[in-house]
C-alpha cells in the first residue's frame, strides 16, 4: 500500500483531492508501475500508513499521503514550534527574530519554518548560528530549492537538519502551493509565533491553520506605525510576547 500511495503522489504531484478521489475511485496500479515509482523517487520519503510518519500531521486536515524529506525525521520528535512573518522585514522585526530564536533554542525549542525570504529564512539561519535543530517546509518539489538565493541555507539543512515537502523531485512552486505549505507549517508547530507580519500575508493564512488546530499564537508587538498584523493579533486574543519566558513559562 505504501508504494501505491507513493505512486499517485508522484503522478499527482502531491496534491491531495487528486490522490484522495484516486483512492476513493480504486484506481488500478500494476506492480510494475510501482516499481518504477520507486525506482525515481531520489529523496527519502514516509507515507500515512509508515509507522514513522509525523503523529502532529495525522492530526490536520488533509494530513499528506506522502511526505518527501531530506536529513533527520527524527528532529520532529522534540518540541517544534513555528517562527514566521514578514518576506521583507524592518530591522526591528530581523533583530526580534534573531533574538527569539537564540532564546528558543537555548530552551531546546526546534524552529519550524518555511524557507522564505525574510523572517524564515532568519528564523533557519539564527537556529543554525545558536546550534540549534531546524525545520524547513517548503511548498516546492523536495529537490527543487525555492527561493534560489538559499541554495546555501538548503544544502546546510539537507545534511544535518529536515527539509519536508507534500511535494516530489523538481515540482514547481504555483502561487497556490504555498497555502497549502502552511498548513503544514501550522501543522508540526506545538504553537506559532510571529515576529513581524503585514495584515494581509501568507502568515496570516499559517495563523489561521494553527488556530485552526487549536495551537497558541505568540506575538511580538509592533510600534505604531509598523506593519501592524502583530498588534491586530494581540488585539483577537494572540499572546503577547515580550520575552522568551512568555512563551515558555506559558
Amino acid at each position: 500500500m505504501e508504494e501505491i500511495l507513493l505512486f499517485f503522489a508522484l503522478k499527482y504531484q502531491g496534491d491531495f483531492q487528486s490522490i484522495l478521489k484516486a483512492l476513493q475511485a480504486k484506481e488500478k496500479v500494476s506492480q510494475e508501475e510501482r516499481r518504477e515509482a520507486v525506482a525515481k523517487v531520489n529523496s527519502k520519503y514516509t507515507t500515512i500508513i509508515s509507522s514513522d510518519y509525523p503523529d502532529a500531521l495525522k492530526e490536520i486536515s488533509c494530513p499528506p499521503f506522502v511526505l518527501f524529506y531530506h536529513g533527520n525525521l527524527n528532529i520532529l520528535n522534540g518540541k517544534c514550534i513555528g517562527v514566521i512573518g514578514k518576506r521583507v522585514p524592518s530591522e526591528y522585526g530581523s533583530n526580534i527574530t534573531d533574538k527569539i530564536v537564540c532564546d528558543l533554542v537555548k530552551n531546546e525549542y526546534t524552529i519550524v519554518s518555511g524557507m522564505a525570504l525574510g523572517i524564515d529564512t532568519l528564523a533557519h539561519r539564527s537556529a543554525l548560528k545558536n546550534k540549534g535543530k531546524t525545520v524547513a517546509v517548503l511548498g516546492s518539489g523536495i529537490n527543487y530549492c525555492y527561493p534560489k538565493r538559499n541554495q546555501d541555507l538548503y544544502a546546510q539543512l539537507k545534511s544535518n537538519h529536515l527539509i519536508i515537502s507534500e511535494k516530489p523531485g523538481d515540482y514547481v512552486p504555483q502561487a497556490k502551493d504555498f497555502p497549502s505549505r502552511n498548513r503544514l507549517i501550522a501543522g508540526l508547530s506545538e504553537s506559532v509565533v510571529v515576529t513581524e507580519a503585514e495584515k494581509r500575508s501568507g502568515t496570516m493564512i499559517t495563523v489561521g491553520y494553527a488556530l485552526d488546530q487549536g495551537k497558541d499564537i505568540y506575538c511580538i508587538p509592533s510600534r505604531i506605525g509598523d506593519p501592524m498584523g502583530c498588534n491586530l493579533l494581540i488585539q483577537q486574543g494572540a499572546k503577547l510576547v515580550l520575552t522568551v519566558n512568555d512563551i515558555i513559562e506559558d
